[in-house]
């Protein structure tokens, strides 16, 4: 194919290093002829995403804070100087104090409580609305959940609530901007080997009961989380908006683990 996505534009921001779920995403979109432009926060982060950048001939390569107004504007600003347009907006950001993806829920601070929801689920409202009024020919909006906002999982904990604040997100932005084209969903992978997968507690055995559990016996992938998001991007996916799409072996349909790895 290689031309699914020929003459658009893509942003994505959230990428880390090659194991990021928005670089499988971005490799997806290159693939099918999309022009994208990244964004880093931070100098270690840049240096990791300016190779995978030019590896697939960005040439738009900015920093970008989403807790700092000005650094937006700017990226937008050279958005609209260099391209004009925009077409696909990519948003792969989430955080949460380390230490509190650990123990209870109840003992979340207030700090990280409001850092955590500002930076993963505001964001994507920040940031939507500065790419409205560049999206002139319509637009897919893709952002980034997990079961945790659904169901309680061990350790999530206020990234749960921040993901269910971001889905329900979603649904509203969806209606907003579907008037003007632009479509909004989120995609749900499963637990995956990544950065910021690392950085919950007993990251490891939820992969492992995962890929055990699952009906395909199997988490998602780079590859088919990347493929989703380029059925969302494309014509493919021109009436889905407000979905929440999961891409996680089917584990989300389950009650209870497999009949062979329940206890005793």
């Amino acid at each position: 194919m290689a031309d699914l996505l020929k003459g658009k534009r893509a942003l994505i921001l959230g990428v880390a290093n090659s194991h990021s779920i928005a670089w499988g995403i971005a490799q997806a979109l290159a693939r099918e002829g999309a022009e994208l432009a990244f964004t880093y926060q931070g100098e270690a982060f840049g240096r990791r995403v300016m190779p995978l950048a030019e590896s697939i001939g960005a040439k738009i390569v900015m920093p970008a804070d989403v807790l700092d107004s000005a650094s937006l504007d700017a990226a937008f600003e050279r958005l609209e100087s260099e391209w004009g347009r925009l077409d696909i907006l990519v948003h792969a950001i989430a955080y949460s104090d380390k230490a509190e993806l650990d123990g209870r829920f109840v003992d979340t601070s207030r700090a990280n409580f409001l850092k955590s929801l500002e930076v993963s689920c505001y964001s994507l409202v920040d940031l939507v609305r500065r790419a409205e009024p560049l999206m002139t020919e319509g637009g897919s909006v893709i952002t980034l959940t997990y079961i945790g906002a659904q169901r309680v999982t061990p350790n999530y904990n206020v990234m749960g609530v921040a993901k269910a604040a971001l889905e329900s997100a979603v649904r509203y932005l969806a209606n907003d901007l579907g008037p003007k084209g632009i479509r909004v969903n989120a995609i749900s992978a499963g637990p995956m080997r990544t950065l910021a997968g690392a950085a919950i507690a007993g990251a490891r055995r939820v992969y492992r009961a995962g890929e055990a559990n699952a009906p395909l016996r199997t988490n998602g992938t780079l590859e088919a989380v990347g493929g989703t998001a380029l059925w969302l991007a494309s014509d493919g996916g021109a009436c889905t908006t407000g979905e929440i799409v999961f891409v996680d072996g089917g584990h989300h349909v389950l009650g209870m683990p497999q009949a062979e790895n329940l206890a005793g």
